[in-house]
């Protein structure tokens, strides 16, 4: 019996990879919500990453998909645990968005599971220059699915979440405007250099009247120590290792964004917010974050010859 026959299906949809994998992927998610509504839609991947699609109402459930017996699917006529075979058994369709060049995962899955297996590419290919959005959507062609919007959006209930401090009026602007900074990325070869990174922060804390959210992790943690002393405190607002869900909502409450060619900056497109990407050499018709709120800023010479007059100029026209 196929899903579409069934008043009320259960639709897997696996997804591993970084932050900006899931967020590119947010649009399959979002398109099977509406082309079966009354379906159950889970998500097997890494829970800090694929918990935005729960909160985001874009998903019922999320699974991890390091859970314990997991690896058995991974092995060519692996050994399989059985409460995750009763648990494949358990859908009508499973799409897969894993590397999967040898078909064991599927193969493995379909030794507990009679759902409908659609394997979706795992990455763009580089030489066809269409964008990813559009790229992981070509897996619910084959449910007839040809119209979906390619656009990743999140908008959860409460954007109340976590709020940002209200801060003193300013002269010029009212109460003050908060402006989100990420700077780094998941390569150190796709950031802007640090001396920059000063160089615009000490403009924005002398120049103007903004509030500034920085946010990192850990790869970010020496600079964020450094840029946060250039702040002053009663402006600072620092998101150090906290939860998407949380960082989300604190991305929503700011007027503008700065920040590389990195997951976060995925998640500023999701929530609608203006910003720069500070861009280095990776394809931006593929893999730049699918809003048009979101203006690159790039040199042919290298990411090191954009200057910070050039991208405090641009911030302040957002701003």
């Amino acid at each position: 019996m196929t899903l579409s026959t069934k008043p009320r299906g259960r639709i897997l949809v696996v997804r591993g990879g970084a932050i900006g994998d899931f967020i590119l992927t947010l649009p399959v998610l979002k398109a099977l919500r509406e082309r079966f509504p009354n379906a159950d839609l889970e998500v097997l991947g890494y829970p800090r990453i694929v918990e935005l699609a729960l909160h985001g109402g874009l998903a019922d459930r999320v699974m991890a998909i390091e859970a314990r017996g997991m690896a058995g699917f991974f092995a060519r006529k692996g050994v399989l645990d059985s409460s995750l075979a009763s648990y494949f058994g358990g859908f009508s369709l499973i799409i897969s968005f894993l590397y999967d060049p040898d078909e064991i995962f599927q193969e493995n899955v379909a030794r507990c599971s009679d759902a409908q297996f659609i394997a979706g590419p795992y990455r763009p290919k580089e030489d066809e220059a269409l964008h990813a959005t559009e790229v992981f959507l070509t897996a619910l062609q084959k449910l007839a699915v040809f119209d979906a919007d390619p656009i990743p959006r999140l908008s959860f209930k409460s954007w109340e979440l976590t709020a940002l401090p209200v801060c003193k009026e300013s002269a010029n602007h009212g109460m003050r405007r908060w402006i989100a900074i990420h700077p780094g990325s998941g390569s150190e070869r796709k950031n802007w250099p640090s001396s920059k990174w000063q160089e615009l922060l000490t403009r924005i804390a002398s120049e103007t009247d903004l509030n500034v959210l920085l946010v990192g992790g850990e790869a970010e943690m020496d600079r964020l120590s450094l840029l946060s002393s250039l702040i002053p405190k009663e402006r600072l607002w620092i998101a150090r290792n906290r939860p998407l869900v949380e960082v989300a909502a604190l991305l929503r409450q700011c007027h503008a964004y700065v920040g590389h060619d990195s997951g976060i900056s995925h998640l500023a497109g999701a929530v609608e917010l203006p910003g720069l990407l500070l861009w280095n050499d990776t394809n931006a018709v593929i893999w730049k974050p699918r809003s048009d709120r979101l203006r690159v800023l790039s040199s042919p010479n290298g990411l090191s010859q954009v200057s910070s007059e050039e991208v405090f100029s641009a911030l302040l026209n957002l701003a």
